[in-house]
């Protein structure tokens, strides 16, 4: 399909060093729920996307020349209505609590609204709103000690190549210059980058509001994409959108989440930049506690899978497990039981595998393995999910 793809305005960022508090982060307040308002990702005061009261969201595109449009809401594309000014409208069915991508269709070329602010997702710009959560509090922006979140390039003799990455500092990192930190890696899903978990994720917002809590100890976190390839190596093609015509529905009524990623590629070269390139650079330019029971990985979908290939075949390196709507881990997985601190495991309970995830817990458990299970309530393969695992999993980390 022929994709157009307008560029979306994006907040300029140094590639080097730069150091931010927020990253361009909008305000997500859970005060706005049960109000109409303006989703905070929308540019200039613009009115559209428009959440109202019951969740519900509103769209409006103009294309007085378009012969069809629609929006997609997560990969689902819906049908919307002319008016007679050329404006496009549509409002949609009541949506879960978090951020959510979107983007217009317009006679069947993806196209970004231009209206509202631009991310990364299913393998192409997005759009993005935000339905707030009562009990979201946990991600907003608070008067309380901020971390930054530094951009940083370093050399990967792996690929022969620069590569980009995020790296998170808690609150009083740059004070007290004597303090060195443990280390989480944490890896974003399939289609997405290094930005997400900041972007998206709110990471520094929620590890800054565990902190002031008392609720989790400070450490710094480390974000890259996961695509990583020697020269000669071909990367995998990108996912395509998924055709018009909406995914089956749950039995609850709510859509079914996407599929998977299917994995037709090796995390093997990631791995060894990680190994030989990344751990190296960080431990050497941020002060870290260089051993294993300090050092953590996580992931969200895709991520989970290259936590395993990563972590779970060196837990020498890696004493503590983030598996965030990936599949679950068994006792034959873990070679080394008395190198693993924990394991967790979480899933939305929209998604197919939460009905289980206890009895892994479980079994892992029964094995001698420290376990937790998390299940996100009313949530789908989507980011607030994945906010609600990072709010559960930060706290357990680092606590021997």
């Amino acid at each position: 399909m022929k994709q157009t793809r307008i560029s979306a305005l994006l907040i300029v960022l140094s590639v080097s060093s730069a150091c931010l508090a927020q990253t361009g982060q909008v305000s997500v307040s859970s005060k706005l729920a049960g109000t109409v308002h303006p989703s905070p990702n929308n540019l200039y005061g613009g009115q559209y996307p428009r959440i109202e009261a019951d969740s519900r969201v509103t769209f409006q595109f103009k294309a007085p020349d378009a012969q069809k449009v629609q929006v997609a809401i997560a990969n689902v594309p819906y049908d919307m209505v002319k008016g007679d000014d050329g404006v496009w409208t549509y409002t949609s069915e009541p949506q879960d609590y978090g951020y959510h991508n979107y983007w217009m269709i317009v006679d069947g070329a993806i196209v970004l609204d231009p209206a509202t602010d631009g991310f990364i997702g299913y393998s192409h710009n997005c759009n993005g709103f935000e339905i707030p959560d009562p009990e979201g509090g946990f991600y907003d922006l608070k008067d309380v000690p901020h971390g930054n979140v530094l951009i940083k390039n370093y050399f990967s003799k792996t690929t022969n190549a620069w590569r980009h990455i995020f790296v998170y500092t808690p609150p009083g990192y740059e004070a007290d210059t004597s303090t060195r930190y443990p280390v989480l890696y944490l890896q974003h899903g399939g289609g997405e980058d290094e930005r997400v978990w900041i972007e998206m994720g709110r990471t520094n917002v929620i590890l800054d509001n565990l902190i002031a809590e008392g609720k989790a100890k400070p450490f710094i976190v480390v974000m890259e994409t996961s695509a990583a390839y020697k020269p000669g190596e071909t990367p995998p093609l990108p996912r395509q959108p998924r055709p018009a015509g909406e995914r089956p529905a749950t039995q609850d009524g709510q859509p079914a989440p996407p599929p998977r990623p299917r994995m037709s590629f090796s995390f093997d070269t990631y791995k060894e930049v990680m190994l030989t390139d990344l751990i190296p650079f960080i431990d050497g330019n941020f002060r870290t506690l260089t051993d294993g029971n300090h050092r953590a990985m996580a992931g969200l979908s895709m991520g989970t899978f290259v936590t395993r290939v990563v972590a779970l075949a060196n837990l020498d390196k890696f004493s503590y497990i983030g598996i965030f709507s990936g599949s679950t881990v068994a006792p034959a997985d873990i070679s080394d039981k008395s190198k693993v601190k924990l394991v967790f495991m979480s899933f939305g309970s929209r998604e197919r595998g939460s009905e289980g995830l206890k009895d892994a817990a479980d079994a892992l458990q029964q094995a001698g393995i420290n376990a937790v299970s998390y299940v996100s309530p009313l949530t789908a393969h989507e980011w607030q999910s994945w906010r609600r695992s990072l709010r559960e999993f930060a706290p357990l980390l680092f606590k021997n």
